[in-house]
């Protein structure tokens, strides 16, 4: 934890000093103007903790504030150094065709302010469309016809949520939205596959309310994110349990009397020194009878032999690297990164884009989703 807590300030702190030669190079600002951005550029940087404190000591109304306005412009920056790398590509091409042609092509070269314009312009633009591409949630379907569902049983419909991430941003408004298309689907069960919760705060009654209202005939049932463990494992599992959803922590709950759900805890649970971490083929040898197998597990990793167990794995965790071009790297990461993958002994593998948003609350070429899974005997 405090490895990626390192990494991340290091390569944020990086992307801010990108910005500010960026904009003393474009314009030449002087000694007053760029002592005061240097102050505004570290209070940028420091937002994320910023937000985790106030949230600690319970100034929700500061941390709501701060996390808006530094997520929102930790989108700007992240997609700010990437459209500015792409015009540093443009000015090098040009002088290296300068060089190769052995002619001046000063005409093709548009000046440092401009460059840096064009790129906050880009930047901007982006995070205001994904803004509202973050709050179009897609409806994704996948139809399972399988000899192990009884013809008694019928069709069992599932819905799946991911990644909602219920904290300062994602609040009652947003959540509505999202369990508005959870009704729409009218699900048999509801499965929560980790990060249902974000942050710290104890104002949940409202999402927990929220939450409550859903009531699939089949009840409701969740495992445990990596932010479950940030937020603090006890007042996740609280939240959980005051919203009506079963948590299954190595566990398995049958469904109709016809769907084994399998539950894994995720790793983050080692990294904060818990015990009771166990495999999913353990958990997963758990349940007998021969019945149609979902294991809900956070992170799209497959366990080596576990396929042979389950039927289906339900996971999220990557968001589909949420603001592309990030994706590249959260594709890098879990090869496994979005939608189905057929697995070895004809299990599948669904990975959520996820349904509510980390950080900033912005999605580009990543639409939020919740998944509607149809399971039909053959």
């Amino acid at each position: 934890m405090a490895l990626f807590i390192m990494t991340f300030f290091l390569v944020y702190g990086g992307f801010h000093l990108y910005f500010f030669l960026k904009i003393r190079a474009a314009f030449a600002p002087g000694a007053a103007v760029q002592i005061l951005l240097v102050v505004l550029l570290i209070l940028g940087m420091m937002a994320p903790i910023i937000v985790r404190t106030s949230e600690r000591y319970g100034l929700d109304a500061l941390a709501r504030f701060i996390s808006w306005v530094g997520y929102i412009w930790m989108a700007v920056l992240l997609l700010f150094v990437v459209s500015s790398l792409l015009t540093d590509l443009y000015r090098l091409l040009v002088h290296l065709a300068g060089l190769l042609l052995r002619t001046d092509l000063g005409a093709f070269l548009p000046s440092a302010g401009t460059l840096f314009l064009i790129s906050v312009v880009a930047s901007v633009g982006i995070v205001v469309y994904g803004s509202f591409e973050a709050c179009r949630i897609r409806v994704e379907h996948v139809e399972i016809r399988s000899a192990k569902i009884p013809k008694a049983a019928g069709r069992i419909r599932i819905v799946q949520i991911s990644d909602v991430h219920i904290g300062v941003i994602v609040r009652e408004e947003r959540l509505a939205g999202m369990l508005r298309k959870v009704r729409e689907a009218a699900p048999d069960v509801l499965v929560s596959t980790g990060d249902l919760l974000d942050g710290q705060g104890d104002d949940l009654a409202e999402a927990e309310a929220q939450l409550r209202e859903i009531r699939p005939r089949y009840g409701k049932f969740a495992v445990t994110g990596n932010h479950e463990f940030y937020a603090g494992i006890e007042h996740s599992l609280d939240f959980m349990v005051q919203s009506r959803f079963t948590p299954l922590r190595g566990e398995v709950a049958t469904v109709a009397g016809a769907v084994d759900l399998a539950g894994v805890d995720d790793p983050a649970l080692l990294s904060f020194g818990l015990h009771g971490m166990v495999s999913d083929r353990e958990v997963l040898s758990r349940q007998t009878g021969g019945r149609f197998t979902i294991l809900l597990k956070h992170q799209p990793v497959v366990e080596k032999d576990a396929p042979g167990a389950f039927d289906l794995q339900l996971s999220g965790h990557t968001h589909k690297g949420q603001i592309f071009p990030f994706s590249l790297v959260t594709r890098l990461i879990f090869p496994l990164h979005s939608g189905d993958f057929r697995l070895a002994n004809g299990a599948l593998l669904h990975v959520s884009r996820g349904t509510g948003t980390w950080g900033p609350p912005v999605r580009f070429l990543a639409p939020p989703e919740i998944t509607v899974i149809d399971l039909s005997p053959e």
